[in-house]
């Protein structure tokens, strides 16, 4: 016999989280099915461990570039022990309980769709006015011949390891690969950083991955750009990646950061008619509607694979259910990476407006040279602001910054961007003195527009 809902959603992490906590606000029933943790990937094996261990590193690097302070020390077990306390040790109890108090039904299994409007999870037959599809994404790891010899990790095994190895080779020179490398090379470990592309962070602007070059090879990483992961073979206790330019590079373990795919293999969304893209992303509307009272958020849409994203997008599709229903804009969101100092940027590369017909205007700023923020902050500062703006309606149309805390005050160009503030009321902003902010001023002067 099957049991019905208003709203049945696949997946918990971060959008299904969201979504289905506005929809028990608003008083629908509603089912939550997940097959691993409430809070998905993001909360146990992604952003929440790797931000907290990064944490540590950074604080000393702050330490050793202040002025009159030092002594600050690493230590992995403390780190570990309060990184565990962080990912609830992997427990889920608490949230579960919760979203039961909440008046919703958790069942915990593998579901699939298996009509429009039915969903098996388990053992268990469920009928919804509603299905919102929350899956998430997987990890990819490269079919390389001799992969099962070698000690092969994704973020998973990274970010919950109790023990650091003592080398690591990292394949992928994205987000992800570069704050990993910049984990472990923080923490001592001795790493080998390989990415195909001409430079790291290649979908940002150029000087955005020769920086992070610059700042990973400070830290001590081996990086080996324009080569790409042929053969693995293990050869004693060495994990070794033999690369296509006759080099190889040996480690305790070998760290695969070679990006994720959206998870629909085998969840039977076909039968409720939703239609998947080229890379098995569930296509959507504005609305986050992939069929009729079928709506996909998050990673599976392949739409911006970042949480915050994830996390918007189930108010979109909840508020839709609700009646209320408005489009998602994807103009400005911030992209931040938390290596040291930190990678942000938000809007269009310079690539991307000129594939849309942009006539652009473009500004680079050395902080250190323009502001006084730095001085104060380090003794040898560093960091760097872009901006790009539209020549003709004179508004910024992207942002990229390196810099300490880059992330936080990345947000001033994202608003921006997000809501055309014109370049002369952005020019008019009085920001606090002295703070990282002051360097929008400074670059604004000098774009010509």
């Amino acid at each position: 016999m099957s049991e019905h809902f208003d709203v049945v959603v696949l997946g918990m992490g971060p959008g299904g989280e969201v979504a289905a906590g506005r929809l028990l606000k608003a008083g629908k029933k509603v089912a939550v099915i997940e097959r691993e943790l409430i809070g998905g990937e993001c909360a146990y094996w992604a952003c929440i461990p790797s931000k907290t261990v990064l944490r540590p590193a950074e604080a000393r690097t702050g330490v050793e570039r202040a002025a009159g302070v030092s002594g600050a020390e690493l230590d992995w077990e403390k780190t570990s022990a309060y990184r565990d306390s962080m990912i609830r040790n992997l427990d889920d109890t608490a949230q579960a309980e919760g979203y039961e108090d909440q008046g919703a039904t958790v069942i915990r299994a593998e579901a699939r769709i298996t009509a429009p409007g039915q969903v098996r999870a388990g053992t268990r037959e469920l009928t919804a006015e509603h299905i919102i599809i929350a899956t998430g994404s997987e990890a990819i790891i490269p079919p390389l011949e001799g992969i099962d010899q070698v000690t092969a990790w994704t973020n998973r095994e990274t970010y919950t390891a109790k023990t650091l190895p003592e080398r690591a080779v990292i394949v992928g020179g994205s987000a992800v690969g570069v704050e990993t490398a910049t984990f472990l090379a923080r923490f001592g470990v001795q790493v080998t950083l390989i990415h195909r592309g001409e430079r790291l962070m290649d979908r940002e602007e150029t000087k955005v991955g020769e920086l992070a070059r610059t700042y990973l090879e400070e830290a001590g990483v081996d990086i080996r750009l324009r080569a790409s992961a042929q053969k693995a073979r293990r050869q004693g206790d060495d994990s070794i990646i033999e690369l296509d330019d006759g080099t190889e590079a040996a480690g305790d373990v070998v760290i695969f950061a070679t990006g994720r795919k959206p998870r629909t293999e085998g969840l039977g969304f076909e039968e409720a008619g939703v239609e998947l893209g080229d890379k098995g992303q569930v296509l959507v509307d504005e609305h986050l509607r992939a069929k009729a009272n079928v709506w996909a958020i998050g990673d599976v849409t392949g739409i911006m694979p970042f949480t915050h994203v994830a996390k918007y997008q189930g108010r979109i599709a909840a508020d839709a259910i609700l009646g209320q229903a408005r489009p998602a804009t994807y103009d400005g969101i911030p992209r931040v990476v938390f290596s040291d100092p930190e990678i942000a940027a938000a809007g269009l590369t310079r690539d991307q407006a000129e594939e849309q017909g942009i006539r652009i205007e473009a500004v680079e700023l050395d902080l250190a040279e323009a502001i006084a923020r730095p001085w104060t902050y380090d003794q040898d500062p560093r960091g760097h602001l872009g901006l790009l703006a539209d020549a003709d309606r004179k508004v910024l149309v992207g942002a990229w910054a390196v810099g300490p805390q880059a992330g936080e005050w990345i947000h001033h160009a994202s608003l921006a961007i997000r809501t055309g503030i014109p370049l002369e009321v952005l020019r008019d902003q009085v920001a606090q003195f002295p703070t990282f902010h002051e360097a929008y001023f400074a670059a604004l002067e000098k774009l010509g527009t």
